[in-house]
């Protein structure tokens, strides 16, 4: 069991290198990176901590992760001009067919 206290250790510390990124990082891209990193070490910081004491702490693992996961979603929609990460945006290449019906047409 102490190898499990100096893995969360170790994973504190690439937390606290994350924080520093995302509180000097010279672009957004670089702070919102640094802003996942934090996710997925906290993340693992907990299901070591579930494994050290109880296990109940993986929902609250499991609730950051997709925290994590819709921050990054945001992120690319907020950076992105008039929402063009949006794939249901996006105009299809010309040829290319979407719908079912379309797609029968063809065979």
């Amino acid at each position: 069991m102490v190898w499990l206290h100096i893995v969360a250790i170790v994973l504190l510390a690439s937390l606290g290198g994350a924080l520093w990124r995302v509180w000097l990082g010279p672009s957004h891209s670089d702070r919102m990176m640094a802003a996942q990193l934090i996710g997925t070490s906290g993340v693992a910081v907990l299901i070591v901590l579930a494994a050290i004491q109880d296990w109940t702490l993986l929902v609250v693992a499991l609730a950051l992760s997709l925290l994590a996961a819709l921050a990054a979603v945001g992120f690319v929609k907020a950076e992105s001009p008039d929402g063009a990460g949006d794939p249901e945006e996006a105009r299809p290449p010309d040829g290319w067919r979407n719908t079912p019906d379309d797609r029968a047409q063809d065979g």
